[in-house]
């Protein structure tokens, strides 16, 4: 699989990586480093590019080690991916990361904590996951359930523990790319990307998505050649700009705070439940069920 991935993907989307925010797993990148060392150099490279391109802030986003969903693990486990997720990341990288994947976003608030205490300085989110917002410093709440909050800012996260900067990712377009058909070539992606501006907002925006990258070439062929013609043409106008969220954040500090849906991820309406329940989340047949589930989870937790 991974030799499949990497020639549809992540090799011939190495020269894109110097334009987008990106991540890769340790554990795939172990493999990249023994199995395919020229694509990970070029993964390495793209980062060193974007960081002069970008005041110091480069592309590469660090992970938390595993494929670990946060909120399920005990406080000591967060500890330990977080870490190892960043010195993985010093390790390859050569520098601190700014911010961190969470896998598929799953999130808590003692997760959340974890990071801040790391010293990270952001994460990214599903709409889905934002509770409510108010305008910094004391300002009045307003409920944003339903995904309805405005994804073009960076918001404060706040505990005792210390702060973080979160984004939200667009979910219309990033569903537009991952599904219906707007990787269908270059000027339809750009098209999609640029109608995210609005001429409503009186303030520096932000137009972010969130895609698994085998869309790039794997779920639709010639994915990453739609999305280099569509980086080249943004570059070219003036319509916008290309950033990564560290030079975002560094430009454009959070005028908002946010209060996140507790334990919840991208790839479950019930929160968590699809990694310890039958919540009806399930691939395959309808009259197949997940109740295995629940025992295998106490079984490892145990």
């Amino acid at each position: 699989w991974n030799e499949r991935i990497t020639a549809e993907c992540y090799a011939p989307n190495a020269a894109n990586l110097e334009k987008i925010s990106f991540n890769f797993g340790p554990t795939l990148l172990s493999w990249l480093e023994s199995h395919r060392p020229e694509t990970y150099a070029k993964i390495l490279e793209a980062d060193r590019v974007s960081r002069q391109a970008g005041g110091g802030h480069g592309n590469a986003i660090a992970q938390a080690y595993n494929h670990l969903i946060m909120p399920l693990a005990s406080r000591r486990d967060k500890v330990t991916q977080v870490r190892w997720g960043i010195e993985d990341f010093r390790h390859r990288f050569g520098r601190e990361p700014e911010g961190m994947w969470l896998p598929e976003t799953a999130a808590d608030r003692e997760t959340l904590a974890v990071l801040a205490e790391a010293g990270l300085k952001f994460t990214i989110l599903a709409p889905t996951q934002a509770r409510r917002v108010r305008p910094l410093p004391n300002g009045r709440w307003q409920s944003v359930e339903g995904g309805k909050i405005d994804p073009s800012r960076a918001y404060r996260w706040a505990a005792t523990e210390g702060s973080l900067a979160l984004f939200f990712y667009d979910s219309p377009i990033s569903r537009a790319i991952a599904f219906e058909g707007a990787l269908a070539d270059g000027e339809t992606l750009r098209a999609r990307l640029v109608g995210g501006l609005s001429a409503e907002r009186t303030w520096p925006q932000l137009v972010n998505v969130a895609t698994d990258g085998e869309s790039y070439g794997h779920h639709h062929p010639s994915g990453d050649h739609a999305l280099a013609a569509a980086l080249q043409k943004i570059e070219g106008a003036e319509s916008a700009i290309l950033t990564n969220y560290g030079a975002f954040l560094a430009a454009h500090p959070p005028t908002h705070e946010v209060e996140i849906a507790e334990r919840t991820s991208w790839s479950c309406a019930h929160g968590v439940e699809r990694w310890r329940a039958d919540c009806g989340c399930r691939a395959g047949r309808a009259d197949w069920h997940q109740r295995w589930r629940a025992p295998l989870r106490e079984a490892m937790d145990w």
